[in-house]
């Protein structure tokens, strides 16, 4: 499971990446946009840290 999410969290930057170069974003909207959609999987690893922490508490 680990490994496919691994897998899934690159892919899903790989479309970022992809999405920015097609729209010709330039330097500033490449970091805009890493940093507003890469947020979103942030929070899903942040969650997932959070659960185990407090699982295990």
């Amino acid at each position: 499971m680990a490994v496919c999410l691994t897998g899934l969290i690159i892919f899903m930057g790989f479309i970022i990446w992809d999405l920015g170069k097609k729209s010709q974003a330039g330097k500033t909207g490449m970091i805009v946009l890493f940093l507003v959609l890469g947020f979103g999987v942030s929070g899903f690893i942040f969650k997932n840290i959070l659960v185990e922490f407090m699982l295990n508490k």
